[in-house]
């Protein structure tokens, strides 16, 4: 007997028809009778009672069918097995990252391991945080670390990073300088200089202004953060950031909490779970060691704060 003989067997005994069995693995209807009439010689016994209108099971049927269950079931494990080496000898991930930003921690997590499976090819991509997401969801991208607003993707399971506040950066001397914190609309008369679209801290500005009716006057936008910061020093605009970004540069700036925007935004590394491999298991605990993140105790991932500042910072360029 031949594990094909007995995907056959079980296909017919759960159809109870040889034709509509037939078409559910993909054979002929007189190919599957001859087959099942093969094994049932090589056993001894009918397993196919074929008197009736419909197939059913005799009793040395019933016996065998649990068994034959049990080693197509033994033989997939196998093939399981197999796979999840192979693909930690050879294989390939594409990796997503935002644009214009120095990730160390990810590089880190690449880095260790590409010395443990130099087979693995590894693809670096970037894009902002929108994009990054849709090439996850058509199968483009394996993993990409990602902006959001306030919670990752729906349809994607995530391991998150981070959780920031946003801020308004103004010069020195500016008039919002000596404030404790602005509302939405006290920001409305000035010119905003902000990250593009598609980006998670720009998502929670946009979505808050749009809750309280507001309609900034985004003036500038920068891909990078740190542009967005400089561009704020030389007086152009009021900046909206990331307080960790803001606070990077604090020689230049002032940063005051931003009322009315409760969201948060959020880093996060994002892949699906459907089409995750050995080789994307690997590289997510990879990626855990190096963000300082561990699994919590009611089975979701949070981050233990170790670098909580410069991930923090990475924020501002999502």
């Amino acid at each position: 007997m031949d594990l094909r003989q007995l995907e056959y067997f079980i296909a017919v005994a759960e159809e109870a028809n040889f034709t509509r069995a037939a078409e559910r693995v993909h054979i002929s209807q007189p190919g599957i009778s001859a087959q099942i009439r093969q094994l049932e010689h090589e056993l001894g016994a009918a397993l196919i009672d074929r008197s009736g209108r419909t197939a059913t099971l005799t009793a040395a049927g019933e016996a065998a069918l649990g068994p034959a269950r049990m080693a197509l079931a033994a033989a997939e494990s196998v093939r399981r097995s197999v796979d999840e080496v192979n693909g930690l000898i050879r294989g390939r991930l594409v990796v997503g990252m935002i644009t214009a930003c120095t990730l160390t921690p990810l590089f880190d997590a690449l880095a260790a391991f590409h010395r443990s499976h130099p087979g693995v090819q590894i693809t670096l991509i970037e894009d902002n945080s929108d994009q990054l997401v849709e090439l996850v969801r058509s199968n483009q991208a394996d993993l990409a670390l990602i902006g959001a607003a306030d919670t990752a993707p729906e349809g994607l399971d995530s391991l998150p990073i981070v959780s920031e506040k946003l801020v308004v950066a103004v010069p020195k001397g500016h008039p919002l300088s000596g404030r404790r914190s602005v509302r939405l609309d006290d920001i409305g008369e000035y010119s905003i200089i902000s990250l593009p679209v598609g980006t998670g801290i720009r998502a929670v500005f946009d979505r808050a202004c749009a809750a309280h009716g507001l309609r900034p006057n985004v003036a500038l936008q920068a891909s990078a953060p740190a542009s967005v910061a400089d561009l704020a020093a030389r007086g152009l605009g009021v900046a909206v950031l990331s307080e960790s970004m803001a606070s990077a540069h604090r020689d230049k700036l002032h940063f005051i909490p931003l009322d009315g925007v409760d969201a948060p935004a959020v880093l996060a590394l994002v892949w699906s779970a459907t089409t995750s491999g050995p080789a994307l298991r690997e590289l997510l605990e990879r990626c855990r060691r190096a963000f300082g993140v561990a699994p919590a105790d009611d089975g979701e991932d949070t981050a233990d704060g170790s670098d909580t500042a410069e991930s923090g910072a990475l924020l501002a360029a999502t």
